[in-house]
């Protein structure tokens, strides 16, 4: 009977209580092969180490009272000490019905033999429909219950209802996960809220967490998610978290900066009605090239500019007093 790794990759899975990943499934093969070759107790080097050899108190007299021979009196006797007794189970043979999981243990185990088994367990618990299910985390594979029995497990725990995560906060969840590392100054200007209690929760939930400071200003924290966020979402890695058709990452940055140092914006801009004699406001940039540009000239002028004085305007003949 060939040796069936699905059924010893269960055995594995179901004795563990943390996720189990590639790395350590294989290391618990090369173990199996290790104690396979081990060599049994030192039969052929001398006698068992549980054989305790000490010369008996009773052999003194007898040889003083020359009732034992010359070989008997010039060597010692040896009394056996048998070891104390200990319950173990017998070693024996596999048996023709454990011979699928002990007998042909392949020496090498690949990642991919691996992944190919848990796939095929996973179909399997998913096709029972039953308790269990197999997932696989960002620190490996584990056996989960369902979820529709997650009521009958908290009663069991005597644990409280869980309590959803506001709208807030998935906002804000959501922009940690896609531009991690971030600030809460980027999250407040990207949501246009605060975001100091949503924080709070997450870091609370451990859904989030302080990867450090950045090298901006007053070096205000950044965030990142965890890998629990990884869990809670149901994703291996953040590389698996579905791609935004609406904006891509250089345009939020560019609607980031822009945000930062914004404007007020114009009548024309709003698409109010202009007022009588009031042309469209020219943007900053048009703005600051002409004051640029007025700058310019007013250095290079060779001499002052003179501005030109109206003639005094003589008073009509009505307003003029006679002489």
């Amino acid at each position: 009977m060939a040796f069936n790794l699905q059924k010893v990759i269960k055995a594995l899975l179901f004795s563990s209580s943390q996720p189990l990943s590639t790395k350590d499934i294989q290391a618990a093969f090369a173990r199996f092969h290790e104690q396979a070759t081990f060599p049994t107790i030192l039969e052929e080097e001398g006698a068992p180490a549980s054989v305790a050899a000490e010369v008996s108190p009773e052999s003194a007299p007898l040889a003083a009272a020359g009732e034992l021979s010359e070989a008997s009196a010039t060597e010692p006797v040896v009394n056996v000490v048998a070891p104390p007794e200990v319950a173990e189970v017998p070693l024996a043979a596999p048996t023709e019905t454990d011979a699928e999981l002990y007998q042909d243990v392949p020496s090498l185990i690949t990642a991919t033999q691996i992944r190919e088994a848990m796939t095929v367990l996973a179909a399997e618990f998913r096709a029972a429909n039953d308790i269990y299910l197999l997932i696989e985390g960002p620190n490996g594979f584990r056996v989960v219950t369902h979820p529709k029995f997650a009521r009958w497990i908290r009663i069991l725990r005597d644990e409280p209802t869980p309590v959803k995560l506001s709208q807030s906060a998935l906002e804000t969840l959501a922009i940690i996960a896609y531009r991690q590392p971030v600030t809460r100054t980027e999250i407040e200007t990207i949501r246009g809220v605060s975001a100091e209690a949503g924080l709070n929760k997450l870091l609370e939930r451990e859904l989030v967490y302080i990867v450090g400071r950045a090298d901006l200003p007053g070096r205000p924290l950044q965030y990142g998610s965890t890998d629990k966020f990884l869990d809670f979402v149901g994703v291996k890695s953040l590389v698996e978290l579905p791609a935004s058709d609406v904006l891509s990452p250089r345009q939020i940055d560019e609607w980031l900066k822009n945000a930062i140092h914004a404007r007020p914006p114009s009548d024309a801009e709003m698409g109010l009605p202009l007022e009588e004699g009031e042309g469209p406001s020219p943007n900053r940039e048009q703005v600051e090239v002409e004051h640029h540009h007025a700058a310019a000239s007013t250095e290079t002028a060779t001499g002052p500019v003179e501005t030109p004085t109206e003639p005094a305007r003589e008073p009509p003949p009505s307003e003029q007093t006679p002489a």
